[in-house]
């Protein structure tokens, strides 16, 4: 097989016209050779840190759009399944991406469950990663977002990244806002990446103290405007990540998106293209061809260096996507899961009101990181209801594991003037969260989900809109196109209720993200991240 383009060496900071040999699925010559082809040839976008689970498809069909963005390639935590269904969520992800053509690289969930502050599905302890860590197909230990227990020495978090070094495996980091000698402490024991950083200063920080900064700009978190700046003096220490990708932006764009994003401010191309699809391949030791002659045949034909408008898409010589259409084809798969509770009543969301003053969870549209607010409670035939006038919403947490009392706290920036929205994607545990105007338009979200075994839905007394998630109450069963409109629909109807956030769905799954400060809720209770303890809704 013969490409023809303007061949981009990404590495040298040139580029010559050629003629690109593919036989066998290896890269067998890159000949010069004068020609009229003005597209560009260039080693395919990997995604240096994505969370596949968030995408609401199974790896395969994830494969299916990444792939029509010039995406050859991913490092995927799968730690969201993990927390679900343990070891065997692992494996299951990692079965299934082998069946299509797309490059998995798939890590050990270092912290499964997230915190002992929580009700998750399973536990992924030392000896664990010790077997997860040993087998081939696990390329790195999963970023450790327990960083007090690095801090504080915790022997089983040094154990996991003990057997990282054992393996000789990098160690991803997770350490939103840690700055100073508790950076420096956390970065000695061999941690490598951190994609958490939300400020220019805490990533030049960081980059100083040795660590690689994955800038990150997912359907929530958004920090590419934040550290984006870094990137010329310190490209050879960066990547590019989504972290959690809903399914109707991953039908938009992925990587490509950022890399255009990024020459638009007049950064060096071949500095964001090494950014792109150079240094994950080296920094993971990922088995992706970088357009070297006797190179996997990994490669993309883009229409120009400005916008990346992807015209092929090729893995191992295979042409996967081309002019928009992909060509990965479905397979089959199975549909674990792990939901075990009892539908709900609307007495199980009541709160009696003890004080006029309640602890609120302020969101921040497009971060992680919440605040800890106050406000005067209203109250209703003696218990605590949402202020609507003043968007204070209640919002639950409900176990999905077991039958269990439901959690309760109050948010502010959601928006809501009517209705309630749900989700069972709810990092890290993936227990039910809810944010509704009243007890019952709550419980009726909340008991949509428990009857779908998982989801995703919006509620307005006798209208819903609903996105089953039966693969472990996480993921679709339908293709990513079919998955992305009703996830659209849903989307639509929870900002028709009021809500204010660009990402309803993405930002309320991170409200019970407790490694995240301040306060988050978990099925246990209300937290603070920042004292990392649990602390009373009722002031």
């Amino acid at each position: 097989m013969k490409i023809l383009g303007q061949f981009v060496d990404i590495e040298n900071k040139g580029g010559f016209s050629a003629e690109v040999i593919v036989e066998n699925g290896k890269i067998l010559s890159i000949n010069k050779k004068e020609h009229n082809v003005k597209n560009y040839i260039l080693p395919g976008f990997v995604d240096a840190h994505i969370h596949i689970e968030s995408s609401m498809l199974v790896p395969s069909e994830f494969a299916r759009l990444a792939v029509l963005h010039g995406t050859v390639a991913t490092i995927s935590d799968p730690h969201e399944i993990a927390n679900v269904l343990g070891k065997q969520g692992v494996y299951y992800m990692i079965e299934n991406g082998k069946k299509v053509p797309l490059k998995f690289h798939f890590g050990a969930p270092s912290c499964v469950p997230a915190t002992s502050f929580e009700t998750a599905g399973a536990v992924i302890d030392s000896e664990d990663i010790k077997e997860l860590l040993a087998n081939d197909d696990i390329n790195y230990l999963a970023e450790m977002m327990n960083y007090p227990g690095v801090l504080f020495d915790d022997d089983e978090v040094l154990k996991k990244i003990a057997w990282a070094k054992h393996f000789n495996k990098p160690v991803d980091g997770h350490a939103p806002g840690l700055r100073g000698k508790d950076a420096k402490k956390y970065i000695s024991v061999g941690i490598s990446t951190d994609h958490e950083c939300f400020s220019y200063d805490e990533a030049k920080e960081k980059l100083s103290y040795g660590m690689k900064i994955l800038i990150r700009e997912g359907s929530a978190a958004k920090n590419f405007e934040a550290l984006i700046n870094l990137l010329p003096k310190h490209y050879e220490n960066m990547m590019f990540c989504s972290d959690d990708k809903h399914p109707d932006d991953l039908i938009v764009g992925h990587i490509n998106q950022l890399c255009a994003r990024a020459i638009a401010k007049g950064i060096d191309v071949f500095k964001v293209l090494q950014s792109a699809c150079i240094n994950p391949v080296k920094h993971y030791n990922m088995n992706v061809g970088l357009l070297n002659i006797g190179d996997d045949a990994d490669f993309i034909v883009v229409e120009d260096l400005n916008d990346f408008k992807v015209l092929q898409t090729y893995i191992n010589g295979e042409l996967v996507a081309e002019n928009g259409q992909s060509f990965v084809k479905s397979v089959p798969f199975e549909k674990p899961n792990n939901f075990n509770v009892s539908l709900k009543s609307v007495e199980d969301f009541k709160v009696t009101a003890t004080s006029g003053n309640v602890r609120v969870i302020e969101a921040l549209d497009g971060e992680l990181i919440t605040n800890e607010i106050h406000a005067s409670a209203v109250i209703k035939d003696g218990n605590l209801t949402s202020d609507i006038e003043n968007d204070i919403l209640k919002m639950t947490v409900v176990n999905r594991y077991q039958d269990a009392q439901p959690s309760i706290a109050f948010i502010k920036n959601f928006g809501l003037k009517k209705g309630a929205i749900a989700s069972s994607v709810a990092h890290d545990c993936h227990n039910i969260v809810v944010v509704g105007t009243s007890d019952e338009e709550i419980c009726n979200a909340v008991n949509l989900i428990i009857k779908n075994k998982g989801g995703v839905c919006a509620v307005n007394g006798e209208k819903q809109k609903n996105l089953a998630l039966p693969v472990a109450g996480i993921m679709s069963d339908k293709n990513g196109w079919e998955t992305g409109k009703a996830y659209q629909e849903i989307d639509a109807m929870a900002k028709e209720l009021g809500c204010t956030l660009r990402a309803p769905f993405m930002s309320l799954s991170f409200m019970a993200l407790l490694v995240i400060p301040d306060l988050k809720l978990s099925d246990k209770g209300l937290f603070s991240g920042n004292k990392f303890e649990f602390v009373d809704l009722q002031l």
